[in-house]
């Protein structure tokens, strides 16, 4: 009986030691994680954009001759549509800091040629300090969270103090890689 105990233990003992080794297996003709496709800049326009849009026209105060509008989130639906695009806001942050990805397509030029820089340039500064481009879309990505924690607290004061923070993380990454005083060499 002894005897077979012993034979347990050790497997027990050898499958374990087989489970706990620190390299994984190498993978034999594995495909990369992910299929970069879109550009920062198509991200901006099709993600990041309009969704930010969503959140800045949330809460607004119009005043004209006709008197005092003011637009707020009012039903469960108001709360889940803006909520939708804060999540999508989030997501997109990770998308804008997946390796390799481009500023824009081949042969794209500004819209703004002197005031915006070209996508060459841009692409230059994010290559040259890769950490600092995480660090703007992570600065993205913390506002996008507080604007969702204010949505989910249906606080519609925490939706307006968020969207002056989102322009923040904004404003801050582009005036670092869009329009920099200091053009790239």
């Amino acid at each position: 009986m002894r005897g077979t105990y012993a034979v347990a233990a050790a497997a027990v003992l050898f499958v374990a030691a087989a489970c706990s080794s620190s390299k994984p297996a190498p993978a034999a003709d594995s495909e990369p994680a992910f299929r970069v496709t879109g550009t920062i800049k198509e991200i901006m326009d099709s993600l990041v954009d309009p969704n930010a849009d969503v959140l800045w026209d949330s809460v607004s105060t119009t005043i004209s001759r006709e008197g005092t509008v003011e637009n707020k989130p009012r039903t469960d639906e108001d709360w889940a549509r803006i909520r939708r695009s804060a999540v999508t806001l989030v997501e997109a942050t990770n998308l804008l800091v997946i390796e390799g990805r481009k500023i824009a397509p081949d042969g794209h030029k500004s819209e703004f040629p002197g005031i915006e820089l070209e996508p060459e340039e841009m692409q230059k500064l994010v290559d040259a300090d890769r950490a600092s481009w995480v660090r703007y879309a992570h600065g993205l990505h913390d506002k996008s969270m507080l604007l969702l924690k204010a949505i989910d607290d249906k606080n519609v004061q925490g939706l307006m103090d968020g969207g002056e923070g989102l322009d923040e993380a904004c404003e801050n990454c582009h005036k670092h890689y869009w329009y920099p005083e200091k053009k790239p060499s």
